[in-house]
């Protein structure tokens, strides 16, 4: 089994190419099965009518993060959705799941999404008990975690802990790809960031002239999307169909003209 794990789609002009390109990809390259990071997709935040074009487009599952409340519409459609979750150690209140379970021909899949504390807007529950307690209910073939984390340590540790445990884990958020795919001693995939999908010139998706102003103290206001070609990047998790682990795992990236 082969699954693709697509990073931060960023505003319109990501998701626009995210929709032009992820099932042509997915299919150039044999994957079987589409996670995407959809937490941008709004600038800050995912509409459900922007859930629906991403799994119309290919996505199996869609991941969150920090961001996950930021348009007030998802919340109930986080209740009555289980292929779009949310962090998991965030409040029991919370709307939504924190993961979901998926059938396929090769086995169940299982897809976790977890939330760092290192950095972030505010202090989820630890993630590491977490995954512990969401481990101990789960009997799925295949394993997948996404830490939407701002510290490479903390996603590294995450990483490490989970070492034979899970099929893989990859890290969302800082919205540049690492050059750390690859799999630990114990045989789980990982890569520290996936990256990001939208403008390719752009501070994170955002017009650069707006990002060098703020770190400046110049000016404020919602971020605007950067204009131009744009990029995909994740990565392709190759797994061994009778352990789950994973065999390879490799840096992607899809250029507008490259």
């Amino acid at each position: 089994m082969k699954l693709l794990a697509i990073g931060d789609v960023v505003g319109k002009p990501g998701l626009e190419f995210l929709k032009k390109k992820l099932r042509p990809t997915a299919k150039n390259l044999g994957a079987d099965f589409v996670v995407v990071n959809g937490e941008n997709a709004s600038g800050v935040g995912l509409t459900p009518n922007q859930a629906e074009e991403m799994l119309s487009a290919g996505a199996d599952v869609i991941t969150l993060g920090n961001h996950s409340f930021s348009r007030d519409l998802i919340k109930p459609y986080l209740e009555d959705h289980d292929r779009v979750i949310r962090p998991a150690n965030y409040s029991p209140l919370a709307p939504g799941r924190g993961y979901t379970v998926v059938p396929t021909a090769f086995g169940d899949v299982a897809v976790i999404n977890l939330q760092g504390r290192c950095g972030m807007d505010f202090g989820p529950d630890n993630p590491f008990f977490e995954i512990d307690r969401i481990l101990k209910k789960l009997e799925a073939q295949f394993i997948f975690v996404d830490f939407h984390a701002e510290a490479t340590s903390e996603k590294l540790a995450m990483a490490f802990y989970l070492d034979g445990r899970i099929s893989a884990l990859w890290g969302t958020h800082t919205h540049v790809q690492t050059s750390d795919a690859g799999v630990l001693p114990k045989g789980t995939g990982e890569i520290t960031d996936l990256g990001m999908t939208g403008p390719r010139w752009s501070v994170l998706g955002v017009r650069p002239e707006q990002s060098i102003e703020m770190f400046r103290g110049l000016r404020g206001g919602r971020y605007e999307s950067a204009p131009g070609e744009c990029k995909m990047e994740g990565c392709l998790f190759t797994l061994d169909n009778r352990t789950g682990l994973t065999l390879e795992a490799k840096a992607v990236r899809v250029l507008e003209n490259g």
